[in-house]
């Protein structure tokens, strides 16, 4: 390696927040970097962001890279690690390493979108290794909430780097082996220069917990119910799906899945070799007749999703299932933060139905997919690294690694946010530039940024509502017929609109009155005119300012 040889690490999301996964290592001399892109994913939208569901990481810094860009590794098949890849992938075109689960998946999103991706997309078997022509990846399997979660081991010249990607240390995983402790020892071993690890449960004392166990308090729980059972969870949690279909069996119960992610999920597992051994799902379509002591319903919308399967059946809006009075509806998920207004709304609908509600507030049905500091002890145990820098996680859960990594005795503690570029060799680790780490709206088909004006509009109408004019004008330049007025979204009962109306109307013909409507130059003046005028007779009525659109027809 050369004495100008750099080794850097470079967030563009997922560092200061918990989702939108999409890190970046660079390797070799300035500004003739190697690119590797790790994961390369999605986070949900909050309310705030009317008409968007979906965010991703803006790309802008690996875009203007893109010729020196070596290709993107996927860790596991979480939206947060894989969501943004048909949004981002086109504009880069280069390989994209997975194993056997996770290509899958990848397979279908693209298949969606129907783009072609089978030249691209590599499948890697568990632990099995990319060799590109710099730079050497071994695939470490881990424990996770999803089917073949990979930590990274890269290599670059004698350099080590190990990326734990998203982890937990199951000591009883459903699917899937054990963790390999001797396999990360060895690792540690062999001289770590930095671990990039996963931050979310931080703050969480002990251990995260087993699935295993999960099955148990789940099986105490079916054998209890007299009635039908509703589960809903996450749909990539293939492990709790396992659960659920064993537990059915134990109890003389049938499981029917529900929910597109559900049955996606299932069909690809069962496609890579997984669920070979539980008796297959029926349709919801044939349950209908079944007894309800005889059947599980197994659904996604577990957050309270709109679209979800369980905000249907919660609603009595879903074509095919019903719960009535005595049946047992299980949230199998933890409440995301900012979820919890959608859920707690849907609990008590059914609780008010007489159907009884269990969540992680009421009994052991869920454990995370990510460590707790006993189980970041170990893993800072086994790989012994010199600097740590701490991922996946809001700027508290960061701050708080940060603190542990400095009690571990770390010889350099590092805290970086989106956007930083980290130099981790040569010399002393440091942040060394700053790049654009901005967010893209997914709206629609397109992508926007934040500072939209489509956004803005959208806010605002949202906001204030909307006035709409339309103003005919004849050819010898006088108004033809009463202006058209529409109002939406403001808080007007039908006598007073059509007041407000009436004197709209009145304003608007006045106005005219001082202009030459058939002097285009004065057009854009009479329109300025209009909007502020209006909109002041409605905002000294209602209190509202609504976006106002002016439209003029001329005859």
């Amino acid at each position: 390696m050369s004495s100008k040889e750099e080794i850097l690490f470079c967030p563009l999301g997922g560092s200061g927040e918990i989702g939108a996964n999409m890190n970046l290592y660079g390797f070799g001399e300035p500004n003739n970097h190697k690119w590797l892109m790790v994961d390369c994913g999605i986070t949900f939208a909050e309310e705030s962001v009317p008409g968007i569901d979906v965010i991703i990481p803006d790309p802008d810094f690996i875009y203007q890279n893109k010729n020196n860009c070596a290709g993107i590794i996927i860790t596991h098949g979480h939206e947060d690690h894989i969501g943004a890849l048909t949004h981002v992938w086109p504009n880069l075109k280069t390989n994209i390493y997975a194993t056997p689960f996770t290509g899958a998946l990848i397979r279908e999103k693209f298949k969606e979108k129907r783009i072609s991706i089978d030249e691209y997309l590599k499948i890697i078997p568990l632990n099995g290794n990319i060799n590109l022509e710099f730079l050497k990846i071994d695939l470490v399997s881990l424990t996770h909430s999803i089917l073949e979660p990979n930590a990274l081991l890269i290599e670059y010249k004698d350099k080590k780097i190990f990326h734990t990607g998203d982890w937990k240390c199951d000591l009883n995983p459903m699917m899937g082996n054990n963790i390999n402790e001797k396999k990360l020892k060895e690792i540690g071993d062999k001289g770590i220069l930095a671990m990039i690890c996963d931050s979310t449960n931080i703050f969480t004392e002990g251990r995260s917990g087993s699935e295993k166990d999960v099955k148990e308090s789940m099986l105490r729980i079916f054998e209890k119910q007299q009635k039908r059972i509703i589960v809903t969870t996450f749909a990539s949690n293939a492990a709790r799906m396992q659960t659920v279909f064993q537990c059915a069996e134990k109890v003389g119960r049938h499981v029917s899945l529900v929910g597109r992610s559900m049955h996606r999920i299932f069909n690809t597992a069962k496609s890579c070799g997984y669920f070979s051994d539980i008796k297959p799902p029926l349709d919801p379509r044939d349950t209908k007749q079944m007894p309800r002591e005889k059947i599980v319903y197994l659904c996604t919308g577990s957050q309270g999703e709109p679209n979800g399967a369980m905000n249907r059946i919660c609603n009595e809006t879903h074509p095919d299932i019903n719960v009535a009075q005595d049946d047992t509806v299980i949230f199998s998920s933890r409440i995301i933060p900012g979820n919890e207004k959608k859920l707690y709304s849907m609990h008590n609908i059914l609780v008010r139905r007489g159907i009884n509600v269990i969540s992680e507030e009421n009994a052991f049905i869920h454990v995370s997919g990510h460590p707790g500091r006993e189980e970041m002890h170990e893993m800072y145990d086994w790989i012994r690294p010199e600097i740590s820098v701490p991922v996946h996680g809001e700027h508290r859960h960061l701050k708080e690694h940060n603190l542990f990594a400095k009690e571990k005795k770390i010889k350099q503690p590092m805290l970086i946010e989106n956007g930083d570029v980290l130099k981790i060799f040569p010399n002393k680790a440091e942040i060394i530039n700053k790049v654009n780490s901005g967010k893209l709206l997914v709206d629609g088909n397109r992508l926007i940024d934040e500072e939209s004006p489509a956004l803005k509009e959208r806010k605002n109408i949202s906001y204030n509502g909307l006035m709409d004019i339309n103003l005919i004008i004849s050819r010898n330049g006088n108004v033809e017929r009463s202006p058209l007025i529409n109002l939406r979204g403001l808080p007007l009962h039908n006598q007073e609109l059509n007041e407000i109306k009436y004197e709209l109307e009145d304003k608007i013909l006045d106005i005219c009155r001082s202009y030459s409507l058939n002097n285009k130059k004065q057009e854009n003046n009479l329109i300025d005119n209009l909007k502020n005028s209006l909109r002041k007779i409605l905002q000294s009525r209602l209190s509202k300012k609504p976006f106002t659109n002016i439209n003029l027809i001329r005859l």
